[in-house]
């Protein structure tokens, strides 16, 4: 038996996943021992019954469909004794014993950084997540995120458009996309970067999945980022697995008022390093990545920066506003102005682009 398809097919069998086939390559020396072993043998190593009547099944129901989604392009299956297969994930115990793959595997080799965060933003979030997902690939390196709405789209995004490098680790198996709405994004990284899962083919998103899939993201990768994120969130999930893996943990503190902040500054006061900038986090993984290598781009400040503005009134404006979400009528008393005067210049700045309303209906800069 070729020892790819012993691999595959170990893969394909229902009921056996990371844990399982770690026991029975330990216990049997190979996928092929693993294969070819008794049902005694299989009953002694703890493999539960509807699993060890899939083992005996040579054929089972996912092999076929595996095989012929591997004949297509750029579709792939790396196994722990695959070449391509990335050192740092083989330092988890215990570690994912195989991955599909759609796009570049050359990116497994290359230093790589996780950005995650909130799947519901705000819009300065997502905008951070963008610029540090361009900067860091504009490092050179490979930006990986979870494929799911919010921060983890616009760290992909990012890197995207810097022409950098990007990996996807999806909860599901890679022949759907979940969320739907990233459909184009995944399809962008497949042709562009690399999307990759420990799940097999037809995998739906059920909610167990996606610890799983974080503890790749964070194995994966020399570093986390979290960017946004509450305090109950599988953002400090990730930053958590990353720290129990001897991984470096970047937080991006903000506002004491924004409840998405709070689960950063959670990390920060356990240990996570606080980060302003790109070159923070370069400068601190240096050692990782072979050198320290400034960033070509670093975070954008705003499009108009308040210190050159033109008119005296919208920068008394901005400077009332400072920089927690603030209301209408806590404007008119800053200022001292009068109503109408308060709405027509948060329209002016607002048309600008140097403010945005929050869903609450306050005003916050931008």
């Amino acid at each position: 038996m070729n020892i790819d398809n012993a691999w595959l097919r170990l893969a394909t069998t229902p009921g056996i996943g990371a844990a399982l086939a770690a026991r029975l390559i330990a216990r049997f020396g190979s996928a092929e021992g693993a294969l070819a072993a008794s049902e005694t043998g299989w009953r002694e190593a703890g493999i539960p019954e509807p699993a060890r009547r899939g083992l005996a099944d040579e054929a089972g129901p996912g092999l076929a469909a595996a095989q012929a989604w591997l004949a297509e392009g750029s579709h792939h299956f790396i196994t722990l004794e695959d070449d391509r297969y990335p050192g740092p994930l083989a330092e988890l115990e215990p570690p994912p014993p195989w991955l599909y793959a759609i796009g570049d595997t050359d990116l497994l080799a290359h230093p790589a950084i996780a950005v995650v965060g909130s799947r519901n933003p705000s819009h300065a979030g997502r905008d951070a997540a963008r610029e540090f997902g361009r900067a860091l690939a504009s490092a050179g390196l490979v930006v990986v995120s979870g494929l799911a709405r919010g921060i983890d789209a616009a760290a992909h995004e990012g890197a995207l458009d810097a022409n950098g490098m990007t990996i996807a680790v999806t909860g599901t198996g890679l022949d759907r996309v979940y969320p739907a709405a990233n459909k184009a994004l995944a399809e962008r990284i497949a042709d562009n970067g690399l999307l990759i899962s420990e799940f097999g083919l037809g995998t739906q998103p059920v909610r167990g999945n996606f610890p799983r899939r974080n503890r790749i993201i964070a194995g994966l990768c020399t570093a986390t980022l979290v960017v946004e994120a509450a305090r109950a969130s599988g953002s400090l999930i990730t930053a958590r697995m990353a720290s129990a893996a001897n991984r470096e943990v970047f937080a991006l503190p903000g506002s004491i008022h924004n409840p998405l902040a709070r689960g950063c500054h959670q990390l920060i006061r356990e240990g996570a390093k606080l980060v302003e900038t790109t070159d923070h986090i370069l400068e601190e993984i240096a050692g990782s990545i072979g050198g320290y290598r400034r960033a070509s781009a670093e975070p954008a400040p705003p499009a108009h920066d308040t210190t050159d503005a033109a008119d005296p009134e919208t920068d008394a404006l901005l400077t009332a506003i400072g920089y927690d979400p603030v209301r209408i009528d806590e404007l008119i008393v800053r200022t001292g102005w009068p109503a109408d005067a308060v709405s027509s210049t948060l329209l002016i700045l607002e048309l600008e682009g140097r403010i945005q309303t929050t869903a609450g209906g306050a005003y916050v800069r931008v």
